[in-house]
C-alpha cells in the first residue's frame, strides 16, 4: 500500500567504491605485485576521497546512516574511487589503449566484485551498476552476463571518444550483440556525465574550463548515437538512462532530432542523399518516450519545467552523494526548493516509482523504510523559505541567484 503521508526516496545517483587495500583482495593473485607497484606511485586527486570524508565510499553503516538521516532509503551505485591500474576514476578516465586494456579490465572486474559484496551488505537498498569496457566485445558481453548472475542491477555504459579510433563508436552495428544481451537480461544501460567519452584536451591553461564546458555534450551524445542508429528500433525493450547531465537540453535535442528525421523521410538532408534503410520508422522523440530516462541529479528550480516537458514518467531524482555538489545533507530542503508545487502522485514517480521500474527496486520492501525515514508529503509541499548557508549543491546556488535577481 502506498504511504499517503511520507515519500519513499530512491536516489539514482550515488557514488561508492573500495579503497586500495580492499580492491587488492578482489584482484587475481598473479596481479598483486603489479598492483603494489601501481599503488606506490599513485596519488589521489579527488577532494571527496581525502581525509575522513573518504570512508563514505565504502563504510556501509556510515553510508546508510547518512542517507537515512537525509530522507533517502535506497540508491543506484556508480563508481567513485580509483580502480586498480586506472589513472583516475572510471567515470572520467580515458578509454584504455590496447596495451593498457588487460590491466584496466582486471581493475574494473575487481571493482565489480567489490560492488557485489557492498550491495549485499544492504539487501534491497542498493542497485549496483557493473562497469564494462568496449575494447573487446566478447569480454563486455561476458561481464554483463556475470553482473546479472551476481545480482547487479545494470551496466555503466562508457562513452567513446573521437580520439580512440581503436574502439567503434556507439552508433556502430558492431554492438548489436551487446545490446541484445542487455535487452535479454533486462540490464538497463546508464550513461553518466563524463562517461569516459571525452577527448584529451592536452596540457593547456584553458583545458580544465573547456573540459567542464564540453563534458555535457560528450555525455549527451549517447542519446542521439543510439537513437539515430536504430538501436531502440531493433531492441525495443532496451533502456537507456542518462544521469547527472541536467535535463534542460533534452527537449531541444529531441526537436532537432525530429526535424532531422522529417528531412530524412524526404530522402535528403540538405544536399545529402539519405538511404531509405537508414530512416527510422518512428520519430526519435517517440523512442525517447519508450526507451529513455533522465537521472536528474539535484535538480534546481529552473529544471522543474524541463522535467515536465521531458515527461515525469521518464525522470528519476538523484542526490549525487557523497560528492561536494550533492544535495546531502539537505536533500529535503532541495526537494522543497524545486518541487513544492508538484502533486504527490507526480513526485512519487520521480522519487521512487520510475527507479523501481527501471532498476528493480522492491517498493514493498522500501515503503516501510520510507515511512520511517522519508520526508512528510506536507513538508515537501512547503516552499523553502531559507536556503541553508552551508549548502554546497548547485541547486541551492541557482536558488540563491533566482532570489537575488
Amino acid at each position: 500500500m502506498v504511504n499517503t503521508e511520507k515519500y519513499t526516496i530512491i536516489s539514482v545517483d550515488g557514488h561508492a567504491g573500495g579503497n586500495a587495500e580492499q580492491y587488492r583482495t578482489y584482484l587475481e593473485p598473479s596481479l598483486l605485485d603489479q598492483f603494489d607497484a601501481w599503488r606506490a606511485k599513485y596519488k589521489n586527486p579527488f577532494r571527496d576521497l581525502q581525509n575522513d570524508g573518504r570512508t563514505r565510499n565504502w563504510d556501509s553503516e556510515r553510508r546508510l546512516n547518512d542517507l537515512s538521516t537525509d530522507g533517502v532509503v535506497a540508491e543506484v551505485i556508480f563508481p567513485n574511487t580509483i580502480p586498480p591500474f586506472f589513472p583516475t576514476g572510471q567515470v572520467i578516465a580515458p578509454a584504455p589503449s590496447p596495451d593498457d586494456y588487460p590491466l584496466r579490465l582486471a581493475g574494473l572486474r575487481a571493482h565489480n566484485r567489490w560492488l557485489v559484496d557492498f550491495c549485499a551488505a544492504a539487501p534491497g537498498r542498493r542497485a549496483g551498476l557493473a562497469q564494462i569496457l568496449l575494447n573487446n566485445l566478447d569480454d563486455a558481453i561476458a561481464d554483463v552476463r556475470w553482473a546479472k548472475e551476481q545480482g547487479l542491477a545494470g551496466i555503466l555504459l562508457p562513452g567513446v571518444s573521437p580520439d580512440t579510433p581503436w574502439i567503434e563508436p556507439l552508433f556502430s552495428r558492431q554492438y548489436d550483440s551487446l545490446w541484445a544481451v542487455c535487452e535479454e537480461l533486462r540490464m538497463p544501460l546508464t550513461h553518466h556525465a563524463g562517461g569516459s567519452g571525452i577527448p584529451n584536451y592536452g596540457r593547456h591553461a584553458a583545458a580544465t574550463s573547456v573540459f567542464v564546458l564540453e563534458t555535457g555534450f560528450f555525455a549527451n551524445r549517447a542519446l542521439w548515437h543510439l537513437t539515430m542508429a536504430g538501436v531502440f528500433e531493433r531492441f525495443p525493450n532496451l533502456r537507456l538512462v542518462m544521469t547527472e547531465q541536467g535535463c534542460g537540453w533534452v527537449p531541444e535535442v529531441l526537436r532537432r532530432m525530429d526535424g532531422l528525421h522529417e528531412q530524412m523521410r524526404n530522402g535528403r538532408i540538405g544536399e545529402l542523399i539519405v538511404a531509405p534503410d537508414t530512416v527510422l520508422p518512428r520519430r526519435p522523440s517517440e523512442y525517447f518516450a519508450t526507451n529513455c530516462y533522465v537521472g536528474a541529479s539535484f535538480p534546481a528550480p529552473a529544471d522543474a519545467a524541463a522535467l515536465r516537458s521531458v515527461g515525469l514518467d521518464r525522470v528519476m531524482w538523484g542526490s549525487d552523494y557523497p560528492h561536494y555538489e550533492a544535495s546531502y545533507p539537505y536533500s529535503v530542503e532541495s526537494l522543497r526548493l524545486t518541487f513544492s508545487d508538484f502533486e504527490p502522485n507526480e513526485l512519487r514517480m520521480i522519487l521512487s516509482q520510475n527507479a523501481a521500474d527501471v532498476y528493480g527496486f522492491d517498493l514493498a520492501l522500501l515503503d516501510p523504510l520510507g515511512a520511517q525515514y522519508g520526508p512528510a508529503i506536507a513538508d515537501i509541499a512547503r516552499p523553502l523559505d531559507e536556503i541553508p548557508p552551508d549548502a554546497t549543491s548547485p541547486a541551492f546556488a541557482a536558488g540563491r541567484a533566482m532570489r537575488s535577481a
